[in-house]
This record gives structure tokens, C-alpha cells and sequence, in this order.
């Protein structure tokens, strides 16, 4: 059913006039006119008949009036704004995807921050185990943050931060006893971070450009498996600068800058477009990403 079509009957079963329904509507009289025999066929009853100079609706059309103005009511409602948005009485879970050194930097901060305002919302993290999969397309996941690929091409995303890989070795490694340059780097036995087992990456193609290679002793799944590797081992992993120092630091770790040209890696997130005008869900994003961007929440893993 068209909506134009309850939209002039209501306005005729107002005053029982096809000129001031015409008037109410910004239209013609002929164009009302139309409409009331489109009416008249759609409903098998003439609605509205001549008496005198005006006209005066049938039984049918007064059974249909309250019937027909509550219906537009309704339709207003649905197209309606929604409420305005209160954070204090959300009660939601949000699903973000994110590596294991994200989560750990950011979490407690995040945590913080959104309980500070919403104290009912809770946050699941998930692993990249999902990553380029359908998860966001379909629901499973809210937000993706990390290095950001293999999306749908529908996808949304908000580059937050560029961030530089480094070394980190036990504090007391040998490879602090001199200048760390490309050599005495891939002379050391590495830890490889991946969830899906691959021992070659970045690090790789560079030092091959250099006619250099490197030995990955061990392949993990996370960073923080990598770190606590590198704690009793010989072995050398990598991190991010500036990221977790007091963790860092308590493990007896210590970081250094990768001699190589690498590029940086651009941190963002991705969300579905069904999320985008969702108040709570744009209220999550952007403490997600304060969470990233704020100059204590990095580095302060003491928080």
C-alpha cells in the first residue's frame, strides 16, 4: 500500500473537502480528486458522497478514520529520530578484535574510560583468529583494530596512529655489548609472532636486500608468549616503541631499534556501516580511540 494513499484519506476524512485536503497537503484539488477514486477502488466504498454543496463520509470511512490517522501516527514513529543517546543507562557488551599486545596496552584504559560514563557496558576482546573473515560483515565482531586488511569492501575505518616496530631482548643480552647494527641483528636466533605459523615477513625481505638472513628458532602465536620467551631465553622478539614500557621493564626486557628500513605499521580500526549512525556503537569507537590516541594510555601500563 502506498503511504500517499493514507496520507490523503486522512486529510479528507478531516474536514470531509477535497479543496482543503488539497490545501493541507500542498496539491491540487484534481490531484485529490485522483487519489480519492484510487481510494474509492482500493477499498470497494465511495467514501466520501455529495450532500448539498459538500460532502459527508460513509460508515466505512468513519470506521476508518481513527483506524487510518493511527497508522500514520505509527509510520511517524518509525521514521522518527530515535531518543537521545545516555551513556549512563547503556546497557550493551561490545566485541573488539585485537591482537594481544593491543589489548594489553589498551584494555585497562579502555575499561576506565567507558565505565567512567557507562558503568553497565562490557567489553569482550576477541583474537585475530577471525581476521579477514566475515566477522564484521556479519556481526561477530563490532570493531577490528589493528593493521588493517583483507576487508569488505564496505567496511568503514579511522586510521588512528602510526606506530614503529622494535627488537627486544633480556636486558643483559649479549647483543647490548655493542652497536646493533644489520649484522650482529640477523646473527641472533629470533622468535617469529604469528597465529598462522609463518616464518617469513618484513624483517626477512629486508635483510635478504642486504644479502643477510636470520634464523627463527621458534614461531608463537602472540606477543605475549614472545616476550615471555625472550625474558629467559637468548632469543630476540619484536614489540612496538613506546608501548607497554613498565611491563617492559618488570620483565627485565629491554627494547632497540630494528637496523633496517622498515615501514611503520598504521594502526586503525574497521567497523560495519550498519554501525555507523548507532549512537552507542559511535560512543564505543570513539573512547576505543581515545584509548589509542591518549598519551598516558600507551605507556602507562600501570594504569
Amino acid at each position: 500500500m502506498d503511504l500517499n494513499l493514507l496520507r490523503v484519506l486522512d486529510a479528507l476524512l478531516q474536514d470531509n473537502s477535497v479543496t482543503r485536503a488539497a490545501e493541507l497537503l500542498g496539491t491540487s484539488p484534481a490531484a485529490v480528486s485522483r487519489t480519492l477514486a484510487r481510494l474509492r477502488r482500493a477499498v470497494g466504498d465511495p467514501l466520501l458522497v455529495r450532500a448539498g454543496q459538500g460532502m459527508v463520509p460513509t460508515p466505512r470511512a468513519l470506521e476508518l478514520r481513527e483506524e487510518v490517522a493511527a497508522l500514520l501516527r505509527g509510520c511517524e514513529n518509525v521514521l522518527r529520530p530515535g531518543p537521545g543517546f545516555d551513556a549512563a543507562h547503556l546497557q550493551r557488551t561490545f566485541t573488539v578484535q585485537a591482537a594481544d599486545l593491543l589489548l594489553v596496552g589498551l584494555a585497562a584504559h579502555l575499561t576506565e574510560r567507558i565505565h567512567a560514563e557507562a558503568p553497565q557496558v562490557d567489553v569482550v576482546f576477541l583474537p585475530e583468529a577471525v581476521e579477514g573473515g566475515p566477522g564484521l560483515r556479519q556481526g561477530w565482531v563490532d570493531v577490528e583494530l589493528g593493521v588493517l586488511g583483507h576487508l569488505d569492501p564496505e567496511i568503514r575505518t579511522r586510521q588512528l596512529r602510526r606506530m614503529t616496530p622494535v627488537g627486544i631482548a633480556r636486558q643483559d643480552h649479549p647483543l647490548f655489548d655493542g652497536p646493533i647494527d644489520a649484522r650482529r641483528f640477523a646473527a641472533a636466533d629470533h622468535i617469529g609472532i604469528s597465529r598462522l605459523g609463518k616464518r617469513l615477513g618484513p624483517i626477512d625481505h629486508a635483510l635478504a636486500e642486504r644479502g643477510l638472513r636470520r634464523r627463527t628458532a621458534i614461531v608463537v602465536p602472540s606477543h605475549t608468549s614472545a616476550m615471555m620467551l625472550a625474558r629467559d631465553t637468548d632469543l630476540v622478539a619484536l614489540s612496538l616503541a613506546d608501548w607497554l614500557p613498565d611491563t617492559v621493564s618488570a620483565l627485565g626486557l629491554r627494547t632497540f631499534a630494528i637496523p633496517l628500513d622498515l615501514a611503520p605499521l598504521d594502526l586503525g580500526m574497521a567497523w560495519h556501516p550498519r554501525n555507523s549512525a548507532d549512537p552507542g556503537h559511535r560512543w564505543f569507537r570513539e573512547h576505543l580511540a581515545a584509548s589509542v590516541l591518549a598519551p598516558a594510555g600507551p605507556g602507562d601500563d600501570a594504569h
